[in-house]
Formats: structure tokens, sequence, C-alpha cells
């Protein structure tokens, strides 16, 4: 009898050994199964295209992001704000082994200081497509929504990076970021899901380096607080923002001001690169607008609460 339940414990942790093998080897590009948790109700936004990565960092998942293989860029990211702690850790930027090759280690991997894999250029942006351009690395999973060292540490891979104007990065942009921390941060209870993605141009003729990186015309953001203080917010005159909120910035100073106006009194650097505070479903008009269907961000509007 003993014989038997010793052999039946080994067989229970053999188990447990394999699935946790398992779970580290899994494809985390292809498939938001492993990363669900990173949306509203495990429910990843329908309506767009793309290849999903379940972004791994240290073994461990930190966020989501919808990829554009023919973009070299994300077409969002997906994950759960927390108030940031320290200071921003410095840019070590990463690429995604898996859209070079599928049966390679899932991590996030540092560029290497020398040559790099072939398969690794063509799959996805490099270093050298930021070198010497007129655009930025713009997060749009930002290190500032984060509070552990790991998380922040996560988002400099380039596979969460899309080309960005300085005067939308430093500026307008930067600024939504900042409110977004406080607003969560202040008067959320409990996990925010926030995912930020961005609008094409329709004449798809914007690129850095030649044809290798899409730019976008706009960047959009929108969160979902299931659970926050009702009576607080009325008291500061904030209760329109929730449960959720959302928001489109330009990247794209000659852009028309249909979807963004401009402010003319803005200062010079930041002049064009405005963003426009909305509702989420005027935001999925205009994402159903430019991408010809309908766009659902989160499970129900994020109305769906219990």
């Amino acid at each position: 009898m003993l014989t038997r339940m010793a052999y039946l414990h080994a067989v229970g942790l053999a188990l447990l050994a394999l699935a946790g093998w398992l779970s580290l080897c899994a494809a985390d590009v292809g498939d938001f199964a492993p990363c669900l948790n990173f949306f509203y109700r495990s429910w990843p936004p329908k309506g767009l295209s793309g290849t999903p990565i379940c972004q791994r960092y240290g073994n461990q998942y930190h966020f989501a992001s919808l990829y554009s293989r023919p973009r070299r860029s994300p077409r969002f990211s997906a994950y759960m704000f927390s108030p940031p702690e320290g200071k921003r850790p410095p840019a070590n930027w990463m690429f995604e082994p898996q859209l070079a090759n599928a049966t390679a280690d899932g991590n996030m991997t540092p560029f290497p200081l020398g040559e790099l894999d072939p398969n690794v250029v063509n799959s996805q942006a490099v270093q050298l497509d930021y070198t010497n351009s007129s655009y930025t690395r713009g997060h749009l999973n930002p290190s500032l929504h984060h509070r552990t060292q790991e998380d922040r540490l996560s988002t400099f891979t380039l596979t969460n990076v899309v080309p960005q104007k300085v005067g939308s990065n430093n500026g307008p942009w930067e600024t939504l970021e900042n409110q977004v921390n406080h607003t969560l941060g202040s008067y959320c209870l409990g996990v925010a899901y926030v995912v930020t993605g961005v609008i094409p141009y329709l004449d798809n003729k914007h690129w850095i380096k030649g044809h290798r990186v899409a730019v976008p015309e706009y960047m959009w953001s929108a969160y979902c607080c299931p659970k926050y203080n009702k009576s607080l917010l009325n008291k500061v005159n904030l209760s329109k923002v929730f449960p959720t909120y959302a928001a489109i910035g330009r990247n794209d100073p000659n852009s028309t001001e249909e979807i963004v106006p401009i402010d003319k009194s803005s200062h010079k650097c930041f002049w064009g690169y405005d963003v426009r505070r909305m509702p989420l479903d005027t935001l999925e008009m205009y994402l159903k607008e430019r991408f010809g269907t309908v766009i659902s961000v989160f499970y129900e509007q994020c109305s769906g609460v219990k």
C-alpha cells in the first residue's frame, strides 16, 4: 500500500513538473490563452486582426499585445494598471524571438551588441529602424503604469512600441498617461484594465526606414475600472470618466481636425499633437470608421459589472 501511495505521489509530482515545464515552453506568439488575465473578463478586443503575443519577461507574463507582422508594430497592448513606485528604469530594448522562430524561447530578449539574426530583422522592428529617424519609440504600455521593476522593464520591447513623434510622446500624450495614472491610482478600487492602440493612415504611405515600420496617424487608449469609489467621484466631478473612458491623440500635426481638433494656443513644440478625451463608444465609433468594421475594446463596454 505504501509503495502504491509513494508511486502515485511520484507520478503526481512528475505531472506537476511537466505542467510547469509546458507552461514555460508553450508558444507565447499566436494565442492569447496563456495571458487572458490582462483583459477585462478575459475578453480581448474584437475586430482587429494580427498576431497575439503574451509578453513574457523573466519567465512571467506581464501584458499582452496584438502585433501586425506587415507593419512590424503592435495594433494594441493590453495590461493591468498598478500605481508606479520609484524612478523609470533605464531602457534596455528587447525583441520577441518567437516572431522570428516559432520554436525559440518565449522570453523577450535584449538586442545583442553584434550582428542580429536576419530572421529577427525580417520579422519585426529593430533598433536600427529608429536610429536617426524623426520618430521616438512610443510605448503603448508605458512603464509609468506599473509598480514592480519587472513589470516596468518588460515594457521595453519593440513589440510594444510604435513610431511616435516627440511632440506627442513628450507632450500631450505624456500628459494623458500622467492623468490616467492619477485618476486610476486615486479612485479605482482593485484592478483597472487598459488597452492602448493605434489608428493607421488611410493611404498606407507613412513608414520609417523605407517600408520597414508603419507610422500611425493617431494613438488611442481606453481603461476599464470595474470597481471604483462612486461617492468620492461625485464630490470631485469625475463620475463621467468611470467605469470607463478613452482618448485619441494626434501623431501628425498635418492631419485633419475631424477626429482631434488642434488647440491653436498650444506651445509650438507640441502644436498639432493634441489629445481628445472621449467616452468609450465615441472611440469605438472612430475605430469603426477607420478600420471598416465594428471594434469592441471591452466586454460589454466595461458595463457588465456584477
